[in-house]
C-alpha cells in the first residue's frame, strides 16, 4: 500500500487526494492541517453571508468520508513536526498550505493604526482561532482597496448592520462588535477600471441586496478602452458585472441609512495621518488602451479613519524546502517541487495556490491537483519506499511529541456541537473559536 502525506486540508489539498484516491486504489492518505478543523479558507477564509459557496462543504466532507483518506489536524508541518520526522511513514509528501497572509502594499503610512490587512479582517469575522477576538471598529468612513471578491466580501460586511448577519455562522463576539459600528459609508477604490474588476457577478449583484445599504457606482472612473472593450465581447462575466455597474450608475438615488461607494481608476499612494489614519490619498488613473493604466498627476484625499487593504494574498514559506519571495510560490516542474538549482527532490510535490499563486477559482484547484497527482503517479514506481509502512506508527509518534492532534472523528463531532449551538437560535451553527476549546469537543467520547 503507498503512503502519501498531503499537508493543508482546504479544498486544494483535500481534491489532491480525492483525486490520487481514485486513481490508484492502492493508496492511502493522511491530510495533515495547523488547524484543528478541516477545509481552509473555505471555513475561514469566505464571508458568512455565503451559504452557496459554503456548500462546496458538502463535496470536501464526501471525500474526507473515505476510509483510505485521513484527516489529522492540529499539527502545524515544519513547526509541531519537522518534515524528517514524517519522511520515514510516507513514499511522497504534497504541500497544499495555500495563501493566508495579505500581499503587501508599499505606500506610507501602511503601519499607521487603522491600517489593516484584508485576510486578518476576514480571519476574524469568519472566527480563526489564531487572531485576536477584538477589532477597533470605530471608523465612521471607511476606505477598501481592491477590487476582487474579498474586497467586496469585506465593504459588504462592513457596511450591512450586525442583525442583517445573524442568521449566518457568524461567531458571537463579531456580532456584538459590528453591532456597535459607528459606519455610514463605505469607499471601495479600484486602481483600474470596471473592465478590469476581479470580482464575480455573484459577488458584485450581493452587496445590493441589503435594504440597509446604497450601493453607489460612481460615474468618475466608469471609462472603457479597447483592451477593456475586447474583454468584455469575449468574457460573459465581465460584461455580465460592466452590465450592473451601467445599471447602477443611472439608476435614482434611494434613501438608506448605509452607503457603500464603488470608485473606479482611483490608486492609493498614500494613507494619511501622523499617529492613526485620517485620510486616504489616492491618484486618478487613466487607461493606457492594453488594459493597463497610468497615473494623472491628479490627486485626492479622502476623509477616512480606516483603511482595508484587499490586494491579494500571500503565501507563507514552508521549512526546508525553496520558496520564490516574488511569486510567493514553492519553485516546481509539473507540481514537481524543485531545489535552488532547478533540481526535483524526490518525493515532494506541491499543489493550490503555493504552487500557482493565489489566483483561480476552485475549479482551476481541482486542474491544478490532477497535474500534480499525475506527476506523482508517474513518479511512484522510482520513488524510494517508506521505511515505516504501519499507518498507527504515525499516531504513535505524534503522541509521543505529546501533540494534540484532532481527527475526522473529532471534527465530526465539533460540527455537530456547532449546528446544535445554532439551532435554538434559528441559525445553521454557532462557531466555537478558541483553539483548545475546539480540541477539547473534538475529543470528548
Amino acid at each position: 500500500m503507498t503512503r502519501v502525506a498531503v499537508v493543508g486540508a482546504g479544498p486544494a489539498g483535500i481534491y489532491a487526494a480525492d483525486i490520487l484516491t481514485k486513481a490508484n486504489a492502492a493508496v492511502t492518505v493522511d491530510i495533515f492541517d495547523r488547524l484543528p478543523t478541516p477545509y481552509g479558507l473555505i471555513r475561514y477564509g469566505v464571508a458568512p453571508d455565503h451559504p452557496r459557496i459554503k456548500e462546496i462543504i458538502t463535496a470536501l466532507h464526501q471525500v474526507l468520508d473515505d476510509p483510505r483518506i485521513r484527516f489529522i489536524g492540529n499539527v502545524d508541518y515544519g513547526v509541531d513536526v519537522k518534515p524528517e520526522e514524517l519522511d520515514p511513514f510516507y513514499d511522497a509528501t504534497v504541500i497544499a498550505t495555500g495563501a493566508d497572509r495579505d500581499r503587501d502594499l508599499d505606500i506610507p503610512g501602511v503601519d499607521l493604526p487603522g491600517s489593516f490587512g484584508g485576510a486578518d479582517f476576514v480571519s476574524w469575522y469568519d472566527g480563526h482561532p489564531d487572531v485576536p477576538r477584538d477589532w477597533p471598529l470605530t471608523a465612521s468612513q471607511v476606505a477598501v482597496i481592491g477590487a476582487g471578491n474579498v474586497a467586496v466580501d469585506i465593504a459588504r460586511i462592513l457596511a450591512k448592520t450586525a442583525d442583517e448577519l445573524l442568521e449566518t455562522e457568524i461567531p458571537d463576539n463579531v456580532h456584538r462588535r459590528l453591532l456597535a459600528s459607528p459606519v455610514t459609508d463605505v469607499h471601495v477604490f479600484s486602481r483600474r477600471g470596471p473592465g478590469q474588476a476581479k470580482f464575480t457577478p455573484q459577488e458584485l449583484r450581493e452587496l445590493d441586496e441589503s435594504p440597509n445599504v446604497e450601493v453607489i457606482v460612481h460615474p468618475e472612473g466608469m471609462e472603457f478602452d479597447e483592451a477593456s472593450l475586447a474583454t468584455i465581447r469575449s468574457r460573459r462575466s465581465v460584461k455580465m458585472c460592466v452590465d450592473v455597474l451601467q445599471n447602477w450608475v443611472a439608476r435614482e438615488p434611494r434613501d438608506r441609512p448605509r452607503r457603500l461607494h464603488l470608485r473606479f481608476l482611483q490608486a492609493p499612494v498614500e494613507i494619511l495621518g501622523t499617529d492613526r489614519v485620517t485620510g486616504l490619498r489616492t491618484e486618478t488613473q487613466q487607461l493606457t488602451g492594453d488594459g493597463w493604466v497610468r497615473g494623472t498627476g491628479r490627486y485626492t484625499n479622502w476623509n477616512v479613519q480606516a483603511v482595508y487593504r484587499a490586494i491579494g494574498y500571500r503565501s507563507r514559506p514552508i521549512a526546508d524546502l525553496p520558496f520564490d519571495p516574488t511569486t510567493g510560490t514553492i519553485p516546481h516542474d509539473a507540481g514537481r517541487v524543485l531545489d535552488l538549482d532547478g533540481n526535483r527532490i524526490p518525493g515532494r510535490y506541491v499543489t493550490g495556490w503555493i504552487k500557482r499563486g493565489p489566483v483561480g477559482l476552485i475549479g482551476h484547484t481541482k486542474k491544478d491537483a490532477s497535474e500534480t497527482i499525475a506527476s506523482l503517479l508517474a513518479d511512484l514506481p522510482a520513488l524510494p519506499p517508506a521505511a515505516h509502512r504501519d499507518p498507527a506508527g504515525v499516531l504513535a509518534h505524534l503522541n509521543r511529541r505529546n501533540l494534540e492532534f484532532t481527527t475526522w472523528s473529532g471534527w465530526q463531532r465539533l460540527d455537530r456541537h456547532e449546528i446544535d449551538l445554532g439551532r435554538p437560535h434559528g441559525r445553521k451553527r454557532v462557531k466555537v473559536v478558541p483553539r483548545d476549546e475546539m480540541v477539547e469537543i473534538s475529543k470528548r467520547a
